[in-house]
């Protein structure tokens, strides 16, 4: 068998569990598939050509080659139906910080099924869960205040949510025309029509006809990459403000009703805010009357170290998006706080009209809700903050030990969410050739030594479970390093393929 086609049938990207960070590298993504080592067939065909239309997964890897099929969890674990372990080194997709196999979700989720499986929260009719989770989640954020919870099933339907309820309030005020949605390059809130017009990732765009005319992008806040020569961090954020501010004028203010962002940017590549930037753009918002998105999808229940991203960057948000870390991803559930000020114009205007025309079938779903509500009792018993803040240092710092490599540009991260980027000869501006797929290469190792991440491009992302132990961290790192030495000797190949 030719290279060629040995490569074509034993590689499996890992780069396709989500999205791609740029069109170059979705174009590239046949170019080269690295070698994976889980082989997850159980006959000769295993799932080959499976019957899933898989979500952020190419064609190719569907009918050329095996999934990882992952059959169970145990703590910071999971197991393929091969039996092999790894490191969940992504608790799943950010969003399973207690682990597999809790048992009070199990049991939680048990006895709700048990009691009422399912009713719904229209028509003033509901359930006692959700009534109970609204007021956990309210007596919870305390960032800013807010007044009333609307469950949804998902982050990105949570944003599409916010969409409507900000045109909806900017109507009631006979202000028809306030309707478009400022997000920011690099930024990721969803894969529905107008969560993916939000994210600023080109490849959720692409062939979807998106993004939609009302949703704009504004910079990115990477320092690393984009900062002028000289400028420190204050002055990039006063720059990146600045640029806030004409786009605003440019558009007209009358035009813009809210501005979306992530506390700290996550599957755009674990971006984190500089110094003064939230406080400049919150300035920027106030000043013209347009409202503050917070997306604690990710950042949200203790994965930067505080309870919410808010409270770390002193953000004070008019509307707030939350999931994942909810239920531990044990049940789907997102939700959407909302603050008095648009709270109480909804109230008004669904009186004058009779109804609040908008909701989901399993909006507040009672087996999610109890589920959920378990998970805030453990976080709160189990001083989860405390765990994160004491095992998170290790987790950083030991990953950031190996910020010399030659083929690492940057390792950032905060709490228990890490990214690093690789290019060569540790520049910003020394991107290697797309089709060498080096993220993918190092995700592709890390997998053959039992860890999985998250690969964008070229790089690799990384949100732990907040359950892990000394132990686990120690093990998570020196994966890490094997990978990144294998990553090393497989650049310096390729560049002596080029002499």
């Amino acid at each position: 068998m030719n290279k060629s086609r040995h490569l074509h049938r034993f590689i499996r990207s890992s780069t396709s569990s989500e999205v791609h960070t740029c069109t170059r590298n979705v174009r590239s993504l046949s170019t080269v598939r690295w070698h994976s080592t889980n082989a997850a067939a159980v006959d000769d065909d295993g799932y080959k050509g499976h019957g899933m239309l898989a979500p952020f997964t190419a064609g190719w890897q569907t009918t050329d080659s095996n999934p990882l099929v992952i059959e169970k969890s145990e703590g910071s674990y999971v197991y393929d139906v091969n039996g092999k372990k790894y490191l969940d080194a992504l608790a799943g997709l950010w969003c399973n910080p207690l682990g597999g196999n809790e048992p009070r979700l199990i049991a939680a989720a048990t006895k709700q099924l048990n009691t009422l499986p399912f009713y719904h929260s229209f028509w003033n009719r509901t359930t006692k869960p959700s009534l109970d989770l609204a007021r956990e989640l309210l007596g919870m954020f305390t960032s800013n205040e807010m007044a009333k919870v609307f469950f949804t099933n998902s982050g990105s339907d949570a944003n599409d949510t916010q969409v409507k309820l900000v045109w909806y309030y900017n109507n009631a005020l006979g202000r028809p025309n306030k309707k478009k949605i400022i997000a920011r390059t690099k930024s990721y809130h969803g894969s529905t029509l107008v969560s993916a017009s939000l994210s600023g990732l080109p490849a959720l765009h692409q062939h979807f006809d998106l993004p939609t005319p009302f949703v704009l992008h504004t910079d990115c806040p990477h320092y690393w990459r984009y900062h002028l020569p000289g400028e420190t961090e204050e002055e990039f954020s006063t720059r990146l403000a600045t640029n806030l501010e004409n786009l605003i004028l440019k558009e007209g203010p009358e035009t813009i009703a809210a501005f979306i962002a992530e506390p700290v940017m996550g599957a755009g590549g674990v971006i984190l805010p500089p110094k003064t930037y939230f406080e400049k753009i919150q300035a920027v918002v106030k000043k013209y009357d347009i409202l503050f998105i917070a997306d604690e999808v990710i950042c949200g229940f203790g994965r930067l170290g505080t309870k919410f991203g808010c409270d770390k960057y002193d953000i004070k948000p008019d509307l707030v998006t939350i999931a994942k870390a909810l239920s531990s991803a044990y049940m789907p559930i997102g939700a959407v706080l909302v603050s008095p000020r648009v709270a109480d114009v909804i109230y008004s205007q669904s009186n004058k009209l009779g109804t609040f025309s908008h909701g989901f079938t399993y909006s507040g779903h009672p087996v999610a809700c109890a589920v959920a509500l378990e998970t805030l009792k453990i976080y709160q018993e189990r001083n989860i903050l405390d765990q994160v803040n004491r095992i998170s240092p290790m987790f950083q710092d030991g990953i950031k030990a190996f910020s010399s490599s030659p083929v690492i540009g940057e390792i950032r991260g905060t709490g228990l969410i890490l990214g690093t980027e690789f290019t060569d000869n540790s520049s910003p501006h020394e991107l290697f050739p797309p089709e060498w797929k080096i993220g993918a290469y190092f995700g592709a190792q890390c997998e053959k030594h039992g860890m999985l991440v998250r690969v964008a491009g070229d790089s690799i992302m990384m949100s732990p479970p907040f359950i892990m132990t000394s132990n686990e961290v120690d093990e998570l790192i020196s994966k890490y390093g094997k990978a990144l030495k294998d990553t090393e000797r497989k650049v310096e190949e390729l560049k002596h393929q080029l002499k």
